[in-house]
């Protein structure tokens, strides 16, 4: 029985350490991408990049699983993002594509702080709990669209269709600007979606999730540039449509009774404001002397008292 409690109490302080594991392991990815980038081994950096995606997509996961999430996770992990995800993949671009640029280091800079920015931004707002969908370009979805660039670069279909012989430095430059905006932008983003056979949404997020998985193992150097390419455009023309609905007029009020009657109601406020603390106030006044004085102690009206002559 002693020993039974001995390995449980083992088993709890080692708990933090498995998510906490995976976080640095995505670190480990970032730098050793880093290292084979300025060597000139892309093809690895690039793979390094989305190992360090599938660790960090653990490491909240497994913190929730095991009941160890903490502020300490939450920005070991911003820290680690920002170099896996903002540093690294730009480093890979700017090796493999931008080096004889001149503002390669203006968009390698343009791109890093966007993420850093991003990172901060979610600590502050986001971080914990569940969400809807994320403020912002993720930066995970960032890096990984960055960097899954060579891999694409790489493929038959892109040199037998001429996609190299366009002017990838031109397009890389205005992609990490691009990219980097969008990830300290108020654009909405889905989350990874609800898997679960009890409503439609659930069977859909789980087609999509096999869908995915499919495009991983099968068009793995084809899917992830295209598919966040496509991640990219889908949240910043959705945003972009539902304003421009929420700005569409509906008609029937015109102009100026809408003003005077926000007016109106601007007064009636102002004044319902003021009159609140005061009758609050008289109301507690009253509570107050009906509990210091007792029903039994009531004082007599002067009418009914004699009067005192001051001459006795």
């Amino acid at each position: 029985m002693m020993a039974t409690r001995i390995r449980r109490h083992h088993v709890r302080r080692a708990a933090p350490a498995l998510p906490n594991g995976f976080t640095l392991g995505n670190l480990f990815c970032g730098v050793f991408a880093i290292i084979l980038a300025s060597r000139g081994d892309f093809s690895r950096a690039v793979l390094f990049i989305v190992i360090g995606g599938v660790c960090d997509a653990f490491d909240g996961r497994v913190a929730r699983a095991t009941g160890t999430g903490s502020r300490f996770g939450e920005e070991l992990d911003s820290l680690v993002d920002a170099i896996s995800f903002g540093l690294a993949p730009a480093m890979i671009v700017y090796f493999a594509v931008l080096r004889s640029e001149r503002l390669a280091p203006v968009a390698v800079f343009i791109f890093a702080a966007g993420a850093v920015l991003r990172l901060a931004r979610f600590n502050v707002t986001q971080a914990g709990g569940s969400k809807s969908y994320f403020i912002g370009l993720p930066s995970p979805a960032a890096g990984g669209t960055l960097a899954t660039y060579y891999w694409f670069s790489q493929t038959p279909f892109a040199n037998r269709a001429g996609v190299v012989a366009l002017p990838w430095q031109e397009i890389m430059l205005g992609l990490m600007g691009v990219l980097g905006v969008l990830m300290i932008s108020p654009v909405p983003y889905p989350v990874w979606p609800k898997v679960g056979l009890r409503s439609w949404q659930g069977v859909l997020g789980l087609l999509l999730v096999v869908a995915i998985v499919a495009g991983v193992f099968f068009f793995s150097k084809y899917f992830f540039f295209v598919f966040g390419v496509l991640y990219v455009a889908f949240g910043l023309a959705r945003w972009i449509v539902l304003n421009m609905i929420e700005r569409v007029p509906t008609g029937g009020v015109e102009v100026g009774d809408e003003e005077e009657d926000e007016d109106a109601l601007d007064e009636e406020t102002q004044v319902a404001a003021l009159a609140a603390p005061v009758e609050a106030t008289a109301g507690r006044r009253k509570r107050r002397r009906r509990r210091r004085t007792p029903r039994g102690d009531m004082p007599t009206p002067l009418a009914n008292q004699p009067i005192e002559d001051p001459r006795e």
